[in-house]
């Protein structure tokens, strides 16, 4: 069995299990298409294909982050709760299969 050392530190999980985001009682997204990313010392994130949010509904924040592991990350609000997702557009080397998705924090949607 892989001790938390040998274990690699970010694994992704493509499942056909249905992920829906509510924010004030509006869905924002909906998929069966989502990838879990299990990043060790945190919590797992569901990182959902574009094509199933409404992209309409959100808009660009000045936000942006880095991550070593995972590269830069830009921001998203939905109306006054900012910062509501992420993406990495151009995800670090490893990482290409969440490029464009959207991750919402977990803490704030219903």
């Amino acid at each position: 069995m892989p001790t938390a050392s040998t274990e690699p530190r970010i694994t992704l999980h493509p499942h056909a299990r249905r992920v829906r985001v509510i924010i004030d009682g509006t869905l924002l997204a909906d998929t069966t298409r989502a990838i879990e990313l299990r990043e060790r010392g945190y919590p797992p994130r569901q990182y959902l294909p574009r094509d199933d949010i409404r992209m309409d509904l959100l808009t660009n924040s000045d936000t942006e982050t880095h991550c070593p592991f995972k590269g830069d990350a830009k921001y998203f609000s939905f109306d006054e709760n900012q910062d509501v997702a992420w993406s990495y557009e151009r995800p670090a080397e490893g990482m290409e299969e969440i490029a464009g998705r959207l991750a919402f924090y977990e803490e704030i949607v219903e």
